[in-house]
């Protein structure tokens, strides 16, 4: 897959449709740019444009739309609750897929140096791309705002990084930089600015200045009036939301609202987020109430419901959810979205994929998904009721590996496409033909990796299918019985790919390694399949 970047250029301007039009078609018409989301506010004065691209257009993008906020926007005029330092006031580059923080560190430089040069306005760099601590973060560059960049210009420890150190009064000044996704959220509260302030420096990590630093770690936050819903926020950006989650934000402002006799209203994204995100929030609220939710869209309306992310404006997951936004368009020709008979049809072509490795990803998914089946036909029965405790830990499995199973049916094909390219690069000179020669050793090996994957998952699922026919529903015998050979025909399959893969690759000890590894899993997958059978036929 392609390398993706995403771009957050915040521009201050909330409220003229004219210039966020101009600003999103300014974005959307650079080739290979694909703008997800524009989200303007009012009070804020301020619009959020997320967009991504491969390194190259998102830089490209990014300075699209910076030439037309530099004819449109005027920041002498510009009054707006959100902190702010230029017309493009913040510029990050974060990595999305096959791309490295490094990588998005040079965007962020390529773009600024490009900034400066073009429309002769100061840059700083923060995040990852800052040239010193200092720097790091971002309310510190962006301290006293646009009104005191005449004076910080003038000192020396405040030049910018890129341009002259000359304040530009339409404009004011651009910080780039490179970052981890960043989450922006926030608390709904029935109160004052002020009030909502003082939640806002108990929970950020800041605090209220050296010596008093709040709870939540890697959280920046402040309050202010949401004129436009007569309401107030705790206004949050969560840096890191793998330690600092969106659930513990909104329940510590719960508690320090409640203290306070506040009522809170839900809470509100801003722009897009990771999928991991909702779900780690979903995840806590499952064990917080002891629920039992498999289905991802069943996790993510619970988010919903749990934090009140439509309480100011329908929330759409598949607007919302970046990974939903970028995932590779699924064209007609791919097997998981074919029907049966299409996916058939493929196999039975004069075509080397898919293939015997898809087949078996096919029917290894099928032997997770009957195991899923029969433990949710168990579940929830009276009969079975003194079951349940058992079958709330045997159902997750099957249903996490059924997807997982699915998804190698296309890598099967994919991995293998990956050799073929690398027979047809040219080998007239020596150079060339060492440059194919590893290139085939590398397709190869990747095309080994998915069947070796497939394997590997199989066998976490025998222990489980072995105690699902010593407990599951007794009228699903024949569905576990076809689930224990499905797995074991899966196994079969990845076996005999690696094997035949494994001939051509010149890595010794890669091989021998391999080899070991893929028939220790198909003699655990032949004697786990009959320990099943036998169960469920002692079970007769």
């Amino acid at each position: 897959m392609s390398k993706l970047v995403e771009c957050v250029p915040n521009f201050s301007e909330g409220r003229s449709k004219e210039v966020i039009d101009a600003l999103a078609a300014a974005i959307s018409q650079t080739g290979g740019c694909r703008l997800l989301d524009v989200d303007p506010g009012a009070s804020t004065n301020r619009t959020v444009f997320t967009f991504v691209g491969t390194p190259e257009a998102v830089v490209e993008g990014a300075l699209s739309a910076a030439r037309v906020a530099f004819r449109m926007i005027d920041m002498r005029k510009h009054t707006g609750e959100h902190p702010r330092m230029g017309a493009l006031d913040v510029c990050p580059f974060i990595p999305v897929r096959n791309v490295t923080m490094a990588e998005c560190v040079t965007c962020a430089n390529h773009f600024a140096k490009r900034l400066a040069e073009e429309l002769r306005v100061p840059v700083y760099l923060y995040g990852k791309a800052a040239r010193s601590e200092r720097r790091r973060s971002l309310p510190a560059v962006r301290a006293g705002e646009y009104e005191a960049l005449p004076t910080k210009l003038q000192a020396p420890e405040w030049a910018p990084d890129f341009g002259a150190p000359v304040f530009v009064p339409s404009w004011g000044a651009t910080v780039s930089g490179a970052r981890k996704f960043l989450i922006a959220y926030n608390v709904n509260l029935l109160t004052t600015k002020e009030l909502a302030h003082r939640i806002a420096l108990n929970i950020r990590e800041g605090g209220r200045g050296p010596g008093q630093s709040g709870r939540l770690q890697k959280v920046q936050a402040l309050g202010w009036f949401l004129q436009e819903e007569n309401l107030a926020q705790v206004s949050t950006n969560l840096l890191d939301y793998e330690r600092c989650p969106l659930h513990m934000v909104y329940e510590e402002v719960r508690k320090d609202a409640k203290e306070l006799t506040l009522p809170v209203l839900g809470s509100q994204l801003v722009g897009l987020i990771p999928l991991k995100a909702l779900l780690d929030s979903a995840e806590y609220y499952i064990q917080q109430e002891n629920l039992f939710v498999l289905e991802e869209e069943h996790k993510i309306r619970l988010v919903i419901n749990r934090l009140g992310l439509d309480s100011l404006a329908q929330f759409d997951p598949r607007q919302r959810i970046i990974e939903y936004l970028v995932q590779d368009d699924l064209s007609s020709s791919a097997l998981v979205t074919q029907t049966v008979r299409g996916f058939v049809h493929s196999v039975r072509a004069r075509s080397a994929t898919p293939g015997g490795g898809s087949v078996a990803a096919a029917m290894s998914a099928m032997g997770a998904a009957l195991g899923c089946m029969v433990g949710q036909m168990t579940y929830g029965k009276r009969q079975f009721e003194a079951l349940d405790g058992v079958m709330r830990k045997l159902i997750p499995p099957f249903h996490c590996a059924a997807d997982q199973l699915l998804s190698m049916v296309d890598a099967d094909s994919s991995a293998f496409g990956s050799y073929m390219a690398a027979l047809k690069l040219p080998k007239r000179t020596e150079e060339e033909q060492q440059k194919r020669s590893t290139a085939l050793q590398e397709g190869l090996k990747e095309a080994v990796a998915v069947p070796l994957a497939l394997a590997e998952k199989v066998s976490t699922l025998w222990s489980p299918l072995l105690e699902l026919s010593q407990h599951g529903n007794i009228a699903c015998k024949s569905d576990l019985q076809v689930a224990a050979k499905a797995l074991e025909t899966g196994v079969f399959g990845a076996y005999f790919n690696v094997l035949t893969n494994l001939r051509e690759i010149k890595d010794e000890e890669f091989r021998s390694r391999t080899r070991e590894k893929i028939s220790r899993l198909l003699d655990e997958a032949k004697s786990s399949a009959q320990s099943v059978l036998r169960m469920c036929e002692e079970r007769s």
